[in-house]
């Protein structure tokens, strides 16, 4: 039960209190650089919960918040290439910084679309091209109860985003 005049979500059925990501060995990636607010807050909800069901449950809320991508944007140029899944993603970029949009027809599958958009939206593209969003994962214990397929899906999502940043970065 939250605290009495304390913040909170209610999420997956859980009360989520936002804060600052907590410290914890072995998370020394995750905590070596700045992320976005809506990353951290993710992250953080996740570390409260230990039940990989609740997990589950967390990661579909997180894609069904996503908005949807209009039917113009699900085309084979955003289509991420080496999902099982149907999964699109779509980057707008600035004179300064990337963000990025998806969506997917596989519940998970989309949750973890939406957690990326969190961690990579809002950098610049020579940055988004150097953080590893899989070391990222597997510190948050989010890889471990994926299957062999959905966690292939999630290493083409990264790659795809940090080829296309890598590329920006260039010029």
């Amino acid at each position: 039960m939250p605290e009495p005049g304390g913040s909170f979500h209610l999420l997956a059925g859980f009360f989520i209190f936002p804060s600052r990501l907590p410290a914890r060995r072995g998370n020394a990636y995750l905590q070596r650089m700045t992320h976005p607010q809506a990353f951290l807050d993710i992250a953080e909800n996740l570390s409260f919960l230990d039940d990989w069901e609740d997990r589950y449950r967390y990661i579909i809320e997180l894609g069904a918040a996503l908005p949807p991508l209009d039917d113009a944007e699900k085309n084979e140029e955003t289509r991420v290439r080496g999902c099982v899944s149907q999964v699109w993603l779509v980057s707008n970029h600035d004179a300064a910084n990337l963000v990025y949009r998806g969506e997917s027809d596989a519940m998970i599958t989309r949750g973890l679309a939406a957690i990326l958009v969190a961690l990579y939206s809002g950098r610049p593209a020579s940055e988004v091209a150097e953080i590893d969003a899989i070391e990222i994962f597997d510190e948050l214990h989010l890889r471990e109860h994926l299957t062999t397929q959905r966690s292939n899906g999630l290493v083409a999502m990264v790659n795809r985003i940090r080829s296309e940043a890598k590329a920006l970065a260039a010029g």
